[in-house]
Formats: structure tokens, sequence, C-alpha cells
């Protein structure tokens, strides 16, 4: 990846590669996440390629965005 990711610059949509990338685990962790609930994802296109919510992130991170309301995602 060209970018580094930095969080003042993340998508709004993030891949699992991205995710894993910014809180520095595996992607397979990222997915395992998603199936517990623990990071839930959108599935996108007809193969079902996940995505997640930049806020769902910040969320793990223990960061909120200022001046926007953060949707935790239930466990």
């Amino acid at each position: 990846m060209a970018n580094k990711l930095s969080l003042e610059n993340l998508p709004d949509l993030l891949t699992v590669r991205e995710v894993a990338e910014v809180l520095r685990v595996s992607p397979l962790t990222i997915k395992r996440w998603g199936k517990r609930g623990k990071l839930p994802a959108i599935r996108i296109n007809s193969r079902g390629d996940r995505r997640y919510k930049k806020e769902a992130v910040l969320w793990l991170l223990g960061i909120t965005q200022k001046d926007q309301p953060v949707s935790t995602p239930t466990l």
C-alpha cells in the first residue's frame, strides 16, 4: 500500500486490510471479530466483500470524533 493510513485520513469505509493495518492485527483477526459481532461488517457486491465503518474502527480504539455522534457496535 503506497499511502500509509493514519487516523487523520481514514476513508469512511475501510477494507479488511486497511482495518488490520490501522489496528495492527492480522486480516483474519478482523474477519473473526466480524463474525463475533465485535466489529460489524458491511457486505458489498456479489462477492460479499467486507467494508467497515470508520466510526466502528475508531470506537474500538477508544476514539470518538468531535462533532459527530458515534454509533457504538453492539457486542
